[in-house]
């Protein structure tokens, strides 16, 4: 139906057993319905992928639940659905797709309508809407898929809302209510207004909030951990809230519910405990990810616009985590590394450590466990050779950026500290052929290397991530 159609689809492949396919389902009903009602010839659709396994492998389904959006029957290249999870926010995102980038205000009930019903809305009031900055506008509209932008010349609308000359007003159902452009009327600064203004100054990190907040330009983050029970919440939220004014556009202010099951992935990702929050982190999202912990524990608007000053300005260093040392971490053939004594195992001149960088959910690396303990049977007895393997989602390095699971990298004898990746095949045989040509013969390139995870994916779908 998709191949052949000239019309316009959007199609949620899920999988029965997915309990975050079974929460969209409802909203994703609603939004096909909020479509039916007015009369929109937008269809949406739903694949078990499961069942239509080989459909999910031709779009590149990593992950549930994966929303695809197809027009004019074009198969090659749907387009990925990376907005709310709200059947509000799928509708806003359709309309952007299918119709006007910028609706034609006329009337004073049209606008209250466009506010009343969107969570953010932009309407650009210009005398001349083919001046220069109705064009730039109207680029800028282009640009945005989740916000519904409109435009009007219409007296009675700029009386309505106190607008006395042409302008850009950002409507928004929190915080200030709405925000005024000032300045230059340019694409790209009209782009970072909406986008500095569009969240609100701290948002919660829920299952629907997180394509928002992983999906949007802002790559810093802050989190605050803090059970919405405790009987201090409201005072801390205030505060981080008040620090979060001078960071806009800057850092996005982020609060986690520490109590919420659903949450305990991305706590134990910062190396975190429930009993440990409240707590304050900072990652950057960018072509690494890197974690920041503040010096002092406490949450006061002083104390955290102290330490985002300072990562802003460069002065952080990274925060590696670290488990402490097993007492029989020597005492099997495959050594245990841990960030306490990597520096130390890795970089000793007198060996050759093969090193295995591992996480306990990582489907590969299980498959990989027996051989690389077979690997270290072998070696067991070397006077230079060790194999070791980290677990490096509670062990972070700073010599070492992981970007895949598993990740195999061989440290040569010598006082030179070099690092040589390891990408033949996954067999004894080739691990031991490399190994004996001192990581010269690496073999093959591994076949299902295309199939890991890679820094690229959690970025782009965090939410797999941590949900």
């Amino acid at each position: 139906v998709l191949v052949n159609s000239k019309g316009i689809y959007q199609v949620f492949l899920n999988a029965p057993w997915c309990g975050h396919c079974k929460a969209l389902a409802p909203e994703y009903a609603k939004a096909a319905g909020m479509l039916k009602a007015e009369g929109s010839a937008v269809r949406l659709g739903k694949v078990d992928a499961t069942e239509e396994t080989e459909l999910a492998q031709d779009y590149g389904v990593r992950g549930y639940p994966t929303i695809k959006f197809y027009k004019g029957g074009e198969k090659e290249s749907p387009k990925e659905y990376s907005a709310g999870r709200q059947a509000e926010d799928i509708v806003s995102w359709l309309k952007k797709r299918t119709g006007p980038a910028v609706t034609t205000l006329s009337a004073v009930t049209e606008a209250e309508s466009l506010i009343a019903d969107s969570e953010v809305a932009v309407i650009g009031f210009f005398k001349d809407l083919n001046s220069d900055g109705a064009k730039a506008y109207e680029k800028a509209a282009e640009a945005i898929d989740d916000i519904p932008f409109a435009i009007t010349s219409d007296d009675a609308i700029y009386s309505k809302f106190e607008v006395s000359k042409d302008s850009v007003v950002l409507f928004k159902k929190f915080d200030e209510g709405r925000n005024t452009f000032d300045g230059e009327l340019t694409k790209e600064k009209l782009l970072a207004f909406v986008k500095g203004n569009q969240l609100p100054l701290v948002i919660e990190f829920t299952e629907q909030t997180a394509p928002k907040i992983f999906g949007g330009d802002i790559k810093s983050h802050i989190l605050m951990f803090l059970p919405k029970a405790a009987s201090d919440f409201q005072a801390k939220m205030d505060q981080f809230k008040k620090a979060a004014e001078g960071f806009k556009g800057q850092i996005l202010f982020i609060f986690i519910d520490s109590d919420v099951d659903d949450n305990q992935r991305i706590l134990e990702f910062f190396g975190l405990k429930k009993e440990e929050c409240p707590a304050i982190r900072l990652i950057t999202l960018e072509d690494e990810m890197t974690k920041y912990k503040p010096e002092s524990d406490a949450i006061t608007a002083e104390s955290i616009t102290a330490f985002c000053t300072l990562f802003t300005e460069g002065k952080l260093k990274p925060h590696l985590m670290s488990q402490d040392i097993p007492e029989d971490w020597d005492k099997t053939p495959v050594k245990v590394l841990v960030g306490k004594n990597f520096e130390e195992v890795v970089f000793d001149s007198s060996k050759n450590v093969f090193v295995e960088f591992y996480a306990p959910w990582c489907g590969h690396c299980k498959q990989l466990t027996p051989i690389w303990e077979k690997l270290g049977e072998k070696y067991k007895d070397s006077a230079d050779v060790i194999v070791a393997k980290m677990d490096s989602t509670a062990n972070e390095i700073e010599a070492v950026k992981v970007h895949s699971f598993p990740t195999l990298k061989f440290f040569p004898a010598g006082d030179e500290r070099k690092v040589i990746d390891y990408n033949g095949e996954r067999t004894l045989e080739g691990f031991t052929k490399f190994l004996e040509s001192g990581g010269k013969e690496g073999g093959a390139p591994a076949a299902d290397d295309e199939d890991d995870l890679d820094a690229e994916d959690l970025e782009a779908d965090c939410c797999h991530l941590f949900f």
